[in-house]
């Protein structure tokens, strides 16, 4: 073993390898891997090795690399997601089964939302979220629950970077993103209105635990165009103060 620069130096580039792959990226090339780490061949050759040999990463039959099963057990591991996701699960089953839309829970990390769960089906309007997939908060209704439950100084945080529009409808003015987390303070819920992709929309509400703090947000995506979003409202707070109950008396499936 090296010592602590050496070792600081290859989980950098350890990490830099993993950061390669992405939802667009399932699945590279060596030589992809080290042009997108910025790594040598030699280099990127040896530290794949090592990560095939744990389990982090796997190789196909046409000898490209994704990620392992291993990694997924590990990040599986996430305090935040296990006791959320067990006891979010019968409800976002449930609220799925009533609507036949897509369902999805949430939590907050920095200026956007991680997705810890989602069901859908083939009635539903197309989504970008997966399992482990992020969105900006300012911009997805799950991420406006959170955030108007947050402390102002990560709401600073968020409304100091410059918002990114994703369609005509995103809403980048930190003054009416202000007053719109304001209506979600006093209303308990939040709809975003074609702001991710214009074929959609999204009813959040949030998730407490034992000590009434905002641990995720559990949200359903929409047709934009059809009924009303606001006809979904009461079923996502109920939905969302079911998992909280189970959340505060540690009650698991």
């Amino acid at each position: 073993m090296g010592g602590g620069t050496d070792a600081a130096s290859g989980t950098e580039r350890v990490l830099a390898i993993l950061d390669c792959f992405s939802v667009e990226r399932p699945t590279l090339t060596l030589s992809e891997i080290s042009r997108l780490a910025g790594l040598a061949l030699t280099t990127a050759h040896r530290k794949v090795g090592e990560l095939v040999r744990w389990g982090a990463l796997e190789r196909d039959e046409e000898g490209r690399y994704r990620i392992g099963l291993r990694l997924w057990e590990v990040g599986a591991l996430a305090p935040r997601s296990i006791g959320l996701r067990e006891a979010a699960l019968p409800f976002l089953e449930d609220l799925y089964e009533v609507t036949h839309e897509n369902v999805q829970i949430a939590v907050l990390d920095g200026p956007e939302v991680v997705y810890v769960e989602r069901i859908s089906g083939p009635r539903a309007v197309h989504v970008v979220t997966r399992p482990g997939s992020r969105l900006p908060a300012a911009a997805t209704a799950g991420g406006l629950v959170l955030l108007a439950r947050a402390g102002p100084g990560a709401v600073d945080a968020v409304l100091a970077r410059p918002l990114k529009r994703y369609t005509e409808h995103t809403v980048t003015d930190p003054v009416r993103l202000r007053r719109i987390l304001a209506d979600v303070r006093r209303t308990g819920y939040a709809i975003c209105d074609r702001q991710i992709e214009t074929v959609s929309v999204s009813v959040a509400a949030a998730v407490h635990d034992g000590s009434r703090t905002a641990t995720a947000a559990l949200s359903i995506v929409v047709a934009a165009g059809g009924p009303s979003a606001r006809r979904y409202v009461p079923a996502v707070l109920a939905a969302a103060r079911g998992i909280s109950r189970r959340l505060g008396s540690g009650e698991r499936s």
